[in-house]
């Protein structure tokens, strides 16, 4: 005996965003302010204490408060504009889209405005066998990060297909899991 069932769905289906979806929203700008941060020395960095500067904990220290206080919603922004993108076939002409990259892209520049002085700002010293290596715990991240934002930024700007800008956006969002679970930032 075979069975069949049949159920009946209320409403339309669709690929359209719900109800839950935000529409992106500039973000503010980040001003630094004095905290009692410290930077953290784990194995090996505690080999490395005597080589950082103050201009890299005072960098690291403000990259931290921009981090806190805005990587996520800049993060989401980037991941719902994408899928915005994608369901509009490729399409940035498409309505609305336009507005969205705009903001998410004017949010993205006010980042990098913010963190490229101070990951520029960040020791960068060389090894015996000439790697390069950042004597601040996470400095490599922070670094990487501004360099992947920026790329995603220049590939939204130049309206480059979600495949173009995604190896780039994956590589941001490797960098700002690597800062979160490092606790750097607490």
């Amino acid at each position: 005996m075979v069975c069949c069932a049949t159920a009946l769905v209320a409403g339309p289906a669709r690929a359209d965003p719900g109800e839950d979806y935000r529409q992106p929203m500039p973000l503010p700008v980040v001003v630094p302010t004095a905290t009692d941060w410290q930077p953290q020395f784990p194995f090996p960095f505690d080999q490395l204490r005597r080589y950082v500067t103050d201009a890299d904990v005072t960098a690291e220290r403000e990259m931290c408060q921009w981090f806190n206080a805005q990587y996520y919603q800049l993060k989401g922004q980037i991941e719902r504009l994408n899928n915005t993108v994608v369901r509009n076939n490729g399409d940035f002409g498409a309505d609305g889209v336009g507005d969205q990259v705009d903001i998410v892209t004017a949010n993205i520049d006010r980042a990098l405005d913010y963190l490229a002085p101070r990951a520029q700002a960040l020791t960068q010293s060389y090894d015996h066998a000439g790697d390069m290596y950042f004597p601040i715990y996470q400095g490599d991240s922070f670094y990487g990060l501004w360099q992947q934002l920026a790329n995603v930024g220049n590939g939204l700007k130049a309206r480059q297909p979600t495949w173009f800008t995604g190896p780039s956006f994956a590589r941001a969002q490797h960098w700002g899991s690597k800062i979160n679970r490092s606790h750097v930032c607490r």
